[in-house]
């Protein structure tokens, strides 16, 4: 019998094209498209700035383009760091069951291979497609091994362990490693892979995206350079089992009957720039909200008595009176008085200046959270419930199960473009925001791509500045 480990490596190196669904090419899609805004709109934050500062250090013959900014060229290990920093920088990127943000480790490694490495024939979008999707597979495979990755994460940041081996088998598959190869990647991947729940809410956490992506490159690497690693590291509970309690592996389905993950069970898209969970408690308080007073109108603070959040017992997303945006964004209480007090959640939301002001803070402090006990850290199952008591004693309560993005209840492929309209339009012209649109709508037709690296780049700064008001007029502005 075929270690896991192995069996592993046999998927990656024996899928090929004909094994993806047109479920699978669809879904996929709208993860890139998504992925790509979250990308663009993240080199606006402090973040990206200083990751991308640090990585100019690094100099290569080889380089690869900075998503929208086409003043900055980087080795493809660093473009693929940077960018992947981007899409997390607003927890604004795709969350899958059991818990992983899935796209931004894998899509960052692709771009920058197939603009940096020349090959013929070229690598194609569907080629992109399905080493891709083998990334996404890859992580969603290794969740399934422990009961542990079910909950919502207490030690580990997900992306930070399984993204930084679907980083590694994503580049594995599009590079072509041969079979022992795409065994020594894992391995070396292992050893790169973990990063600590600790770092959530703060400006480090989006580092976590971006060293997966990082990481998978230089494993896929030095793996073609011939370093190798344990052959069983998937197999042992001193191997990637270190990271999950109750690890439980399994060997993969055979090729010939494969069915991907994917194709079960769709990805999260968030419609405001926070932790998932948050958009329970954002959907329950539109719904009170709506009670008190007319769409319109502001909310009468001092008539409101006392808030109570019911909602699943996650410590890191308990933040009763947050100092900055990261930490606004982990917070069930700001994120439930911001949508009371202002009827919506957008990009805005988590700037400075409002997460400071009075009202907020009045707001805050008549919150409180309870913990019902069958209410499961789990992203497939929690649920949030919201109840405003006002100084005459009335109570106005509603519950959500789910909310618009998540994947019972997914985008619209409409409103999916309009969130990228609203991202990609703060770094590209509206041309080129169009582009995009059709070239990864059409990806799996796509001969070379370099037609879609070529787009990434952006204009140059004076385009963009020329084009931004035309852009900003023709498109609903979700920011």
């Amino acid at each position: 019998l075929k270690s896991v480990t192995e069996s592993f490596a046999t998927t990656i190196h024996g899928l090929k094209a004909g094994h993806l669904t047109d479920r699978i090419i669809q879904r996929s899609k709208r993860m890139i498209l998504d992925t790509l805004g979250a990308g663009f709109l993240g080199t606006s934050t402090e973040v990206f700035h200083k990751a991308s500062q640090y990585s100019k250090i690094y100099s290569s013959n080889i380089t690869s383009t900075v998503w929208g900014r086409p003043d900055i060229r980087l080795p493809p290990t660093y473009a693929a760091f940077v960018n992947g920093v981007a899409i997390h920088s607003m927890d604004f990127d795709d969350t899958w069951h059991p818990a992983t943000h899935p796209s931004g480790a894998v899509l960052p490694v692709l771009t920058a291979l197939a603009e940096a490495l020349p090959r013929s024939p070229k690598f194609s979008g569907l080629d992109l497609l399905l080493a891709f999707n083998v990334g996404i597979e890859v992580q969603g495979r290794l969740l399934h091994f422990a009961k542990e990755a079910n909950d919502i994460p207490k030690r580990f940041h997900p992306p930070s362990v399984v993204g930084t081996l679907g980083s590694a088998a994503a580049a594995s598959k599009f590079l072509g490693l041969s079979l022992t190869k795409c065994q020594e990647a894992l391995a070396i991947a292992v050893s790169h892979a973990g990063a600590p729940m600790a770092n959530a809410a703060t400006q480090t956490k989006p580092l976590h995206i971006g060293n997966a992506a990082k990481h998978g490159i230089e494993a896929a690497f030095l793996a073609i350079l011939g370093l190798q690693g344990n052959k069983q590291v998937l197999d042992l509970e001193a191997g990637f089992g270190a990271f999950y309690a109750n690890y439980s592996p399994k060997v993969l389905p055979n090729l010939d009957s494969y069915s991907w993950l994917l194709d079960q069970q769709d990805v999260a898209f968030k419609h405001f720039p926070a932790h998932l969970s948050t958009h329970w408690v954002a959907d329950a308080a539109a719904s009170v909200r709506k009670n008190l007073v007319a769409e319109t109108d502001l909310l009468p603070i001092d008539y409101i008595k006392r808030i109570v959040l019911r909602i699943p017992n996650v410590q890191y997303v308990n933040r009763p009176f947050p100092d900055s945006e990261h930490e606004a964004r982990h917070s069930f209480q700001y994120v439930a008085c911001a949508m009371l007090l202002d009827g919506g959640i957008t990009v805005a939301s988590f700037h400075e200046c409002q997460i400071n002001r009075p009202q907020v803070r009045e707001l805050l402090s008549k919150v409180e959270l309870e913990y019902p006990p069958d209410n499961l850290p789990s992203f497939n199952t929690l649920y949030c419930e919201i109840s405003v008591t006002l100084k005459d004693g009335a109570t106005f309560t509603h519950r959500s199960d789910t909310f618009y993005g998540h994947w019972r209840k997914p985008l619209s492929q409409e409103d999916l473009e309009e969130k990228f309209r609203a991202n990609a339009s703060k770094m590209l012209s509206c041309d080129m925001v169009e582009s995009l649109i059709k070239t990864v709508e059409n990806l799996e037709d796509l001969e070379d791509c370099s037609v879609l690296t070529a787009l990434l780049k952006g204009p140059s700064p004076p385009e963009v500045a020329s084009n931004s008001s035309a852009c900003n007029n023709s498109i609903t502005n979700l920011s």
